[in-house]
């Protein structure tokens, strides 16, 4: 896959990414909206039952004062008579005014009397030319209309001179709004309060604020509609109630999303890991082929030259030039090898016994498999053993392979003289071999992938350190079967340190 096709995959992913998340919070805001008018519609509803409820009781709580008078006095009362019996008495010298026009004074002391409401009726009406049936329509319409308009005037009184307090109990009001709340499906704490003219009552909950987001209906409304009193009530929890109406439904959508967004980004690792293995392979090619260039053109020279009448005869050259072609061929078939470890270890089909030894002896036998090539540039390898408990369970040929690996990485890396530190110290039950060289070095990222197979730090097409990136990744393989671990601690210049931390036999 190409660079374009690749960027533009991952576009279109991200796009689409995007567009679900964004789908899902539109979603998500809409349901809140949605609900929080809901919600709204439905304490509207609470409060105007509420609302009705409170009327109820105020007129049960006049019919008590209004039929008091009237079982003390025998009389039906008018509205200035009902006036010493409310809270806030008229002061002295105060005119009192009851609004009342010549009907009014007629009908004062018929109030709750059909009868005489009937009999009123009808004397005002006599001698009218209309029907019967419509003469006996308009005294129920009169009569109607006229004891509302009687009940409103001594309710005005009421609320005139009476406090709220007298005969509204907070508790029950309290309560009365829990009930209907409760039977709306709202069951969220709340507070509430009743406004006389913008300025709190004493009717109110303990702990109300007036605040925005508040709800509010009117209340002891007169046949025109207006009233000074309007009830309100405040939800502090609103929010955390209307969220937990689609907690269910928004964390399982948020779950999906979440597993969406995993598997892209494990998608986009995926193809990012797929096309950089690609991209080592083709390197891999490409090393392996420089790589077997060499040997393959000294093995075509040295079997030219053994053709070669001259040198045929020449027993001493002839063994030279055999040597060197069995010299190569042994180098390729190495290589050939190293894939084929690898390939077996990823099959779990190598098998390692592992038998008791002595990590320092181990350690020697990997010396002596380099110490030739550490003389012949002239480099220097120095041992500090410290660490007294060494015994440990390994597999003596491949642990013996893991330490020449390193050493010869050691010895490859070092551009001048080849100067190399082996030393040993126990940790607890376990024994550290660090081997430090004083090399090219490594940058932070070569080092996290220093154990991939196939990987080398690019140097383009500079082919100054032969190899094919699988001894470090035979290294890890074998390291790991060991219940062991491996590190590297490097800088760019300055050398690397390989550290193997194996466990200790008791």
């Amino acid at each position: 896959m190409n660079k374009t096709k690749f960027r533009l995959l991952v576009f279109f992913m991200s796009l689409s990414l995007i567009g679900i998340i964004l789908v899902q919070l539109y979603w998500v805001n809409s349901s809140l909206k949605n609900n929080e008018e809901q919600f709204k519609f439905h304490i509207q509803q609470v409060l105007s039952k509420v609302a009705f409820k409170l009327e109820q009781q105020e007129g049960e709580e006049f019919y008590k004062t209004y039929s008091r008078f009237k079982d003390s006095t025998g009389r039906v009362p008018l509205r200035a008579d009902l006036l010493p019996f409310y809270d806030r008495a008229v002061k002295e010298g105060d005119d009192t005014v009851i609004y009342s026009d010549q009907v009014t004074r007629e009908y004062d002391e018929v109030f709750f009397d059909k009868d005489k409401i009937d009999d009123l009726v009808r004397k005002k009406s006599k001698g009218s030319n209309v029907s019967q049936d419509t003469k006996k329509n308009k005294v129920n319409a009169d009569a109607d209309r006229w004891l509302r308009f009687q009940i409103e005037g001594f309710l005005k009184d009421y609320r005139e001179y009476n406090y709220l307090e007298s005969w509204i109990n907070t508790g029950k009001l309290q309560k009365m709004i829990a009930a209907e709340l409760e039977q709306s499906g709202v069951k969220t704490p709340f507070e509430f309060a009743i406004y006389n003219n913008s300025l709190s009552t004493k009717v109110r909950s303990a702990n109300f604020k007036h605040e925005a987001g508040m709800y509010d209906h009117p209340v002891f409304e007169d046949s025109e509609g207006s009233t000074r009193y309007k009830i309100i009530v405040s939800f502090p929890e609103k929010k955390t109630f209307i969220f937990s109406s689609i907690v269910g439904i928004t964390s399982l959508s948020l779950v999906f999303t979440l597993i969406i967004i995993i598997a892209y980004l494990s998608a986009i690792n995926q193809l990012i890991k797929q096309k950089n293995i690609s991209e080592i392979k083709t390197d891999f090619i490409n090393n392996m082929t420089h790589e077997f260039k060499t040997p393959i053109a000294t093995i075509n020279l040295a079997l030219d030259a053994i053709k070669n009448p001259k040198i045929f005869d020449d027993k001493e050259k002839v063994q030279r030039y055999l040597q060197m072609i069995r010299d190569e061929n042994k180098r390729m078939h190495s290589q050939v090898e190293n894939v084929l470890q690898i390939s077996r270890l990823e099959k779990k089909e190598l098998d390692i016994d592992k038998e008791q030894a002595d990590i320092h002896d181990v350690i020697e036998g990997a010396i002596e498999h380099v110490d030739l090539i550490i003389e012949e540039r002239h480099g220097t390898l120095t041992r500090h053993f410290n660490a007294l408990r060494t015994t440990t369970l390994l597999n003596d040929v491949h642990f013996t392979n893991v330490l020449v690996n390193i050493l010869d990485n050691a010895i490859k890396y070092s551009p001048d003289e080849p100067v190399i530190d082996i030393s040993t110290e126990n940790v607890k039950d376990f024994i550290l071999i660090k081997i430090k060289d004083h090399g090219l070095g490594m940058g932070k990222a070569t080092q996290k992938r220093i154990f991939e197979k196939f990987y080398r730090e690019h140097t383009g097409d500079v082919h100054n350190v032969k190899g094919h990136g699988l001894g470090l990744a035979y290294v890890k393989r074998i390291v790991d079967d060991h219940s062991s671990h491996i590190y590297v601690e490097s800088e760019k210049g300055k050398g690397s340190t390989f550290i193997i931390k194996m466990p200790l036999i008791n």
